[in-house]
Order: C-alpha cells, then sequence, then structure tokens
C-alpha cells in the first residue's frame, strides 16, 4: 500500500483529508512542516499533500528543505492551497512541486491526481534503475578492462566491491558513521568501488606491468592514477549528473592510497578528513591485494593477509575499519576462498 504524507496546519482539514485517502492509502498526518520532515525520514512516503499557508514553516520552505535532502528529494509534492493565484502557482512550480489542487479538496480530483503522479513517480523510477544497471554494467566492464591491464583477472573489481559491501554493512551494525553511512551510501560506494583504479588507463605499461620494485621515478608516475581517476570520473558526472555513486566513484579514485597517518598520497590526508568510502575501500583493495596471486609472488592467506591488515591500525588504516574487517574474518575468508 503506497504512503501519503498530508501536512496542513488546519486540523478539521487534515483530519477530512486522512479520513478520504485512509480506504485505499496508508496515511500518515503532520500539522506542521518541521513534523513533515520528521515523518518523512522514518517512512519515506510514496507522495506528500502539503499545504503552503502554515505558521513558522510555510510549504514553500517545506519543500525546499525536502529537495536539499538527497534521500527525500525526488517525493513527489502536490501542493494544497485555498490562494490559487498565478503568482504562487508559479512560485510552487519553480520549487520543485508536482502540481496544485484548491482546497476546499474534492474527493475525486484528489484521488485522480494522487493516482496521476504515483504512476508517473513509478515510471521515472523504473527509467532510473535502468539508467543505474545499465551504467553500473558499463562502469564494470570498463573497470575489469583496466584490471586486465596489470595481469589481474579482472576480478579484482568484483571482489573489492563485495569486500566493501561486506565492511560497510558491519560498520552500519556497530552504528558508526551514522551520518555518512546509510544503507543508500553503502549501495552507492558499492557501485562506485570498481572504478577506484580507473586512472590506471593512463599510466603506461613500462610502469604498469614491471615485475620488480618501482623506482621513485616510477612510483611518483604511479601514484598520479588518483587524481587521474578522480579528473576522469568528475568528467563522467558531469555528462551524467543523476548518477550520484559517481561522486562517491571520485573520491574514492583519489583517496584509497591515503592512509590515516597522513602518510598517504595523493594528499597526504590525515585521519577523518580521508572520505569514509575510502577509508573502507583501502582495506578492502589492500586485502585482496595480499590474498590474490601476482606475477611476481603467490597470495598471502587469508591469516597472513589480516595480520598485515591489523598491524596498520591507526597508521595505513581507519582503527574502526579494521575492527569491522576482524569482527567479519570468517565470512571475508569464505569470501576470499571464491576468488578465481
Amino acid at each position: 500500500m503506497k504512503k501519503i504524507l498530508v501536512v496542513d496546519d488546519n486540523l478539521a482539514s487534515l483530519k477530512q483529508i486522512g479520513a478520504q485517502l485512509a480506504e485505499n492509502y496508508e496515511v500518515f498526518l503532520a500539522k506542521s512542516g518541521a513534523l513533515a520532515l520528521q515523518i518523512c525520514k522514518q517512512e519515506k512516503p510514496d507522495l506528500i499533500l502539503l499545504d503552503i499557508e502554515m505558521p513558522e514553516m510555510n510549504g514553500f520552505e517545506t519543500i525546499k528543505r525536502l529537495r536539499l535532502n538527497r534521500y527525500l528529494g525526488s517525493i513527489p509534492v502536490i501542493f494544497l492551497t485555498g490562494n490559487h493565484d498565478t503568482e504562487t502557482e508559479v512560485r510552487g512550480l519553480q520549487s520543485g512541486a508536482r502540481d496544485f489542487i484548491t482546497k476546499p479538496v474534492e474527493k475525486n480530483i484528489l484521488t485522480h491526481r494522487i493516482e496521476l503522479h504515483l504512476r508517473f513517480a513509478s515510471y521515472q523510477a523504473h527509467l532510473e534503475t535502468t539508467a543505474a544497471i545499465l551504467s553500473d554494467s558499463v562502469a564494470h566492464s570498463f573497470a575489469e578492462l583496466i584490471e586486465c591491464r596489470d595481469e589481474n583477472t579482472g576480478e579484482h573489481v568484483a571482489r573489492t566491491s563485495k569486500y566493501v559491501g561486506m565492511l560497510g554493512r558491519r560498520l552500519i551494525e556497530k552504528g558508526l558513521f551514522s551520518e555518512e553511512l546509510t544503507a543508500t551510501d553503502l549501495d552507492m560506494m558499492v557501485r562506485a568501488a570498481p572504478l577506484h583504479d580507473i586512472g590506471k588507463i593512463a599510466i603506461s605499461d613500462r610502469i604498469l606491468l614491471k615485475p620488480d620494485r618501482l623506482d621513485d621515478e616510477e612510483f611518483n608516475a604511479m601514484k598520479k592514477h588518483t587524481l587521474i581517476g578522480e579528473e576522469i570520473v568528475e568528467h563522467i558526472f558531469d555528462r551524467t549528473p543523476t548518477q550520484h555513486y559517481l561522486q562517491y566513484a571520485k573520491q574514492i579514485a583519489a583517496s584509497h592510497h591515503e592512509r590515516y597517518d597522513g602518510k598517504g598520497y595523493p594528499r597526504g590526508l590525515v585521519g577523518d578528513a580521508i572520505p569514509l568510502c575510502g577509508r573502507i575501500m583501502a582495506v578492502a583493495d589492500v586485502y585482496d591485494a595480499l590474498v590474490d596471486d601476482r606475477v611476481y609472488r603467490k597470495g598471502m592467506s587469508h591469516q597472513e593477509a589480516s595480520g598485515i591488515i591489523c598491524e596498520g591500525r591507526d597508521k595505513n588504516f581507519d582503527g574502526r575499519v579494521v575492527d569491522a574487517f576482524e569482527s567479519i574474518s570468517k565470512e571475508l575468508a569464505a569470501a576470499a576462498d571464491k576468488r578465481q
């Protein structure tokens, strides 16, 4: 059953509209814009009926705050108003409202408008999902091609994405980073992870395929893949601004070689100045590099790799991410054993 939030400071109007909709929808009622925002965060309604003329926080201010929230900004809003003049309508549409309904509300008109915008929102969500699947497929395939250049199987991008998801879910379970790590954030991080080394496309084969240790000049050239990757993803995002996961991909590309103690690259960021997605990616990336076979060495055991990760607590890596790594050690070992 679809969720409808009705927002009106007039209690009689609020109850009337609620009663009209209760038979066909799960209805939530709010007497103020502030309460409406709280309900939105808890319930994320499918559509909002929003009165314009309210004290303290009117409908325009309420929708403005909704649009600033990336999780709530796409909820369709229909304004309710007793003042249906042209100026109000133009301002409402400019603020992001989908439609207007004049009070007092006629039930048949209300139901028709709601169904119309619910269907449109459903169709829009379908298109966005289809675009996301296509975008992920292209990005993943491109990332695999890049990984294959330096003798990886291409499965590195799939494994590291999986490890990012496992670590992120554990951090959420522990209640850490609640402001910046929701289920939605993590989903975008997992989608972004395959692009972490996209900047390697600009690194020469002479350096990328060298079987021996890189000298200082070669290593400095290799380090540039982080900034190159950041720039590439930024250009892609400029052309596809609806693909919000690319914002995480940009951060991951730039920061997954930063160290928690500030001795990493490319910017020498310290501690929480490193984006959280980069801190999680750093552990996932290093772990997979350690347990996987390379041309110049055989992969380590899970126990050996875990020891190195744990030794890097609060130096190479955020200690809280390392703690999450340790707490799912068995699950990570099982996942690593399935690598090809």
